[in-house]
């Protein structure tokens, strides 16, 4: 069994997960790249004041629903979502779907072997 939060880091954890859901501008959003707590860092990927590049740096973490989190924000770049696609059919995972799922709403056309087709980046 997991050692017990004290009434103080329960408070503390509390606090951060206020902030990161009210987090604004990009800086306020920094200190939850490599918050400890994996649903603090979820709650900062899902508030919508995130902008591409913050959402470009939650797309790194380690933890998938973050991850899922990203795909399915509307502020994330495409670049970004394509990012969080593997080529590996054996390392597909939620993260690999939540994107595909993303870019086949916003029309982007797969193939046969489950990546996108050329031509998907804008300009």
């Amino acid at each position: 069994m997991g050692k017990r939060k004290t009434p103080e880091e329960r408070a503390d954890e509390d606090r951060r997960y206020a902030l990161a859901l009210g987090a604004h501008t990009d800086a306020e959003f920094v200190p939850f790249f490599t918050d400890t707590n994996q649903s603090i860092r979820n709650a900062a990927a899902l508030n919508p004041d995130a902008s591409a590049a913050v959402l470009a740096e939650f797309a790194k973490d380690r933890f998938w629903s973050v991850r899922v989190a990203v795909a399915e924000h509307p502020n994330t770049a495409r670049e970004t979502i394509l990012s969080l696609l593997e080529a590996k059919p054996a390392k597909r995972g939620v993260v690999h779907h939540a994107a595909k799922e993303r870019l086949e709403r916003e029309g982007v056309v797969f193939g046969v072997d489950g990546m996108p087709t050329s031509g998907v980046l804008p300009g």
